[in-house]
């Protein structure tokens, strides 16, 4: 799955029970974003097992959900903050089960806006 803009993560376990309105509330209300700015909103639950990312594309909000039949997702890094920034790269390591602890990042030119 690609995300041509910028996604968060959820570094508290959430209850997967919650669908769009459960959900939608958490990013106002816990995350302080904006869930109809097309980011990307990722959620893991307590055993990190099940996640879901919601995000708006025009003409409403998505979900979508992935299940692990074995094994876990990696750790939230919990206590950090609310919320984590993730590149493309780190959510796609987080989906195919790669640890996302980073020692060092690399310095990368940034075009300034």
């Amino acid at each position: 799955m690609q995300f041509s803009r910028p996604l968060w993560l959820c570094t508290q376990p959430v209850d997967m029970r919650k669908s769009f309105n459960g959900l939608i509330a958490l990013v106002k209300n816990h995350l302080k974003g904006d869930p109809n700015s097309g980011q990307g909103f990722v959620f893991i639950n307590k055993n990190r097992t099940l996640m879901k990312c919601l995000y708006f594309e025009p003409g409403g909000h998505c979900i979508w959900s992935k299940r692990l039949e074995q094994g876990q997702f990696a750790s939230l890094g919990e206590g950090v903050s609310t919320k984590i920034s993730l590149t493309q790269t780190a959510f796609s390591a987080l989906v195919e089960g790669f640890d996302m602890e980073i020692k060092k990042r690399r310095k990368r030119y940034q075009k300034a806006e």
